[in-house]
């Protein structure tokens, strides 16, 4: 097996004179060519499942019988490099940029995605602004949202705007709104969804609500309209910022986001009240429908409170117009 491969698996089984053995010291005697602490990160990230369960304690037992199988991802690039990619900027002064950013779009560099991202795009667009803020692989950033979500960012472009804005987030004060497309309608057309999240044991690629441990998560959501209860508008605040919090917390209603093959939900072909036509270009949305509508924060400099908003993108418009749904001319 050469190592320096991307994207590498491979299935360790255990012999009867290896049972007891630390999973860490274990995967050690498979394979020599890597380190110790090389391996613990794999097991402490995810990267390990016995079965179907990811194992993330490295000193768990292992056992005879046992069989690992583990995910090597492909080595991070040192830095990310200057790309002339353009940006639709929606605010900028010499402290911080706010964004629109485009579905599609990854935020920063990450094992296996090494351009075209948000940050390489900054990094031509902002020139030596954001050297060394936030730090090498993030430059600037202090929030994400996902490659197919589209809508507002705000980077920080010196220290003290990165220190200032990310106090902010820290502090749950930020203003976000966002907009989803869901599937079926929630039984409160107005509530509050609190619960933990937790990258999911079963998926290394999914996050999930936790009894225990995670983190603490809010969204506040209105139904703004739907279409025969098969397919709705909502209106989405967060409180706080977790990792695919809104596609998280609308799945535990029931209520999965149209597009998102990650936490899609099983028989959404069937919904009914919507004429066949309509249906099949729903489930056929490639991306999640969710679009980050909004944005205020106290400029860390300033002190000013500022607000943005954005219109929705023309995939979503063209989705919301096919299932009649609307928001006048507001995104408020």
């Amino acid at each position: 097996m050469n190592m320096d491969d991307s994207n590498i698996f491979f299935t360790s089984p255990v012999d009867d004179g290896q049972t007891g053995m630390r999973l860490d010291l274990f995967l050690r005697e498979k394979v020599p060519s890597m380190s110790r602490v090389r391996l613990q990160k794999l097991i402490v990230g995810g990267c390990v499942s016995l079965d179907d369960d990811i194992v993330t304690d490295k000193d768990f037992k292992v056992r005879a019988g046992d069989s690992f199988t583990v995910f090597v991802p492909p080595a991070e690039a040192a830095e990310p490099v200057a790309e002339n990619i353009p940006l639709d900027v929606v605010f900028e002064d010499e402290d911080l940029i706010v964004v629109n950013k485009p579905a599609g779009m990854t935020v920063h560099p990450a094992p296996g995605v090494y351009c075209g991202t948000l940050v390489n795009a900054l990094l031509y667009h902002c020139r030596d602004c954001l050297s060394g803020v936030g730090g090498v692989k993030r430059p600037g950033i202090v929030h994400r949202i996902d490659k197919d979500t589209s809508g507002l960012l705000v980077v920080a472009k010196n220290d003290l705007a990165h220190q200032g804005l990310a106090a902010q987030f820290f502090e749950h004060s930020i203003e976000r709104t966002y907009y989803a497309v869901v599937y079926g309608c929630p039984q409160q057309t107005e509530g509050t969804i609190v619960g933990n999240i937790a990258r999911s044991r079963y998926d290394r690629k999914k996050m999930a609500l936790v009894a225990t441990g995670g983190k603490h998560a809010v969204t506040h959501y209105r139904c703004l309209q739907t279409a025969n209860g098969a397919v709705s508008l909502l209106q989405c605040r967060l409180e706080t910022g977790r990792t695919h919090q809104i596609r998280v917390h609308m799945a535990s209603i029931g209520c999965n986001l149209v597009g998102d093959k990650l936490y899609e939900k099983a028989g959404k072909s069937r919904i009914v009240g919507l004429p066949a036509a309509t249906k099949s270009f729903v489930n056929a949305f490639p991306r999640q429908a969710l679009h980050a509508a909004s944005l205020g924060f106290v400029h860390p400099v300033s002190r000013q409170f500022l607000q943005f908003s954005v219109d929705f993108p023309a995939d979503m418009h063209l989705l919301l117009d096919t299932c009649l749904l609307n928001l006048g001319t507001s995104l408020k």
